[in-house]
């Protein structure tokens, strides 16, 4: 067992396999050297923590990612991830609030969990598939500064990127 700490103190003892999911914590109590080490965690608040914890209880058992696309002599990559390939377990993992969502991508991309970090890009990019930039601002809670004039002259400045 590994025990983790939440920036909020809060201790989750946490099955090596399922903690080994993250090359950081891995290499920590490798680092460390005493397996019985509390390993403090002060990016991670506990109930990302604890979500984080649950999406790699889930997977302690799939095999490592295949190493990186490679690109073949056309320029071509070998292997195409889509955003349309996440397993049904994942896809109602990550049923989430968006503020939730995001959360667990920065942990995951701090903890260095690529299968879960790529699952939270893919999620967030089917989110924004094909909305306009006024359901962008919704979904990001980006206020809109501009003005219409400004607006405007964007529009026309980029009129050759408008669908046909």
């Amino acid at each position: 067992m590994v025990t983790l700490v939440s920036n909020d103190n809060k201790k989750f003892e946490v099955p090596k396999d399922v903690a080994y999911k993250s090359v950081l914590i891995k290499n920590m109590v490798e680092d460390i050297g005493d397996e019985n080490a509390e390993i403090p965690l002060p990016r991670a608040q506990a109930s990302v923590l604890e979500k984080v914890i649950d999406y790699c209880t889930y997977h302690k058992d799939d095999p490592p990612l295949p190493a990186p696309v490679q690109k073949t002599q056309d320029d071509q990559p070998d292997r195409i991830r889509r955003t349309t390939d996440i397993i049904e377990w994942d896809y109602n993992f990550m049923n989430l609030e968006n503020p939730v969502i995001f959360e667990i991508m920065l942990l995951a991309n701090y903890l260095d969990i690529v299968p879960l970090f790529e699952l939270t890009c893919k999620t967030v990019a089917n989110k924004i598939k094909g909305k306009s930039p006024e359901q962008l601002r919704e979904i990001f809670g980006i206020e809109n500064d501009f003005t219409p004039e400004q607006l405007d002259e964007i529009r026309r400045e980029n009129e050759w990127a408008e669908d046909p």
